[in-house]
């Protein structure tokens, strides 16, 4: 039971990995997202006149300014320093930036996909304040590709260029980005990241020490609700697993289980143990190479399911709301 049991021979289509699922229409629901092009505004300024161009990009983004000079960039808060730092990156990263422009000469499909995983959160959670635009930029490699400011949604061009990118496989890269992680470095995967970020928004994760089966659970209720906030896209990019690693999980489900069980995992709380279940990694090293990292967030996904599928009226924030403690004892999740 310590070893992940199958490996595919060829990935399966996305359809034999999931359940029909009953998508609501929220075509009704108005939701007003728009694009800034950080990246090209920032690019094209006259380096000649830095002070100047940087007061106009004040006007025109606010407090996102700051938020990219002093958080972003981590530049001093000295003006001088500023414009000297700022004229070095413009000019040491402008090849990132024309490969950015190829890639990316419109947002348009993510803004869509975006704007209708936000209908879907306003569909889901009335009350929250949707981010209203996007604000596109380009960052340091080894910096932030995705964040929720109060300037809105703030994505990182530089880090979704394509998993093929020559600089992400750069060893100075890869040393802060291995390759499991830079293979979801492309565009497909914004709208998933974004919407991860407005459900850490809504419900910001629990601190404090928890069992393993909790943490599992609090993994796959977040999973569950963004299921349902992108209920069109691929599992795959919402679990960052591969397809054969995907359905491998699926295929050896109760394998998997047991293995918990059997070797009395489920309770544990020392983080040195619990951290090789619950974040992300190449694979789960117990469980053989084919299997995925974060194993323990597919598993809390399929308690989950069970669960709400035992509790039909139960709603997404109640969902939330409920320890995970209560919903792995009512759950009485046994794979077969």
């Amino acid at each position: 039971m310590k070893y992940f049991l199958a490996v595919l021979i060829a990935a399966l289509t996305l359809s034999a990995c999931k359940s029909d699922k009953n998508i609501p229409d929220v075509s009704g629901i108005k939701v007003q997202l728009d694009v800034k092009r950080f990246d090209q505004d920032l690019f094209t300024i006259d380096t000649n006149d830095v002070s100047a161009s940087l007061n106009g990009l004040q006007e025109k983004y606010g407090s996102f300014l700051n938020d990219y000079l002093y958080n972003i960039l981590m530049l001093p808060p000295v003006e001088d320093t500023v414009v000297n730092k700022l004229k070095s990156f413009i000019r040491d990263y402008k090849p990132i930036y024309d490969s950015v422009q190829k890639t990316f000469p419109s947002f348009n499909d993510e803004q869509q996909e975006i704007t209708h995983a936000l209908q879907f959160t306003k569909y889901y959670f009335p009350q929250y304040k949707e981010p209203k635009q996007i604000i596109t930029f380009v960052g340091p490699l080894e910096g932030y590709g995705n964040v929720l400011t109060t300037s809105g949604f703030a994505v990182g061009l530089q880090l979704y260029l394509g998993k093929d990118f020559p600089i992400y496989h750069q060893d100075y890269i890869v040393d802060v980005y291995p390759e499991y992680q830079s293979r979801k470095f492309a565009a497909p995967y914004i709208p998933v990241n974004c919407i991860h970020n407005v459900i850490d928004d809504l419900f910001p994760p629990a601190t404090g020490r928890q069992t393993l089966i909790e943490q599992m659970i609090e993994e796959g209720k977040r999973l569950y609700v963004l299921d349902h906030l992108l209920p069109e896209t691929a599992d795959t990019l919402k679990t960052g697993y591969t397809a054969s690693q995907l359905q491998g999980c699926y295929e050896n489900e109760a394998a998997i289980w047991n293995f918990f069980v059997q070797n009395n995992l489920l309770f544990i709380t020392d983080p040195i143990q619990t951290r090789d279940y619950v974040n992300d990694a190449p694979t789960t090293q117990a469980l053989g190479p084919a299997s995925p990292g974060n194993i323990g967030e597919f598993i809390g996904w399929q308690i989950v399911k069970k669960w709400m599928a035992n509790n039909e009226k139960i709603t997404l924030t109640k969902l939330m709301q409920t320890p995970a403690k209560q919903i792995f004892e009512e759950a009485k999740y046994k794979p077969r």
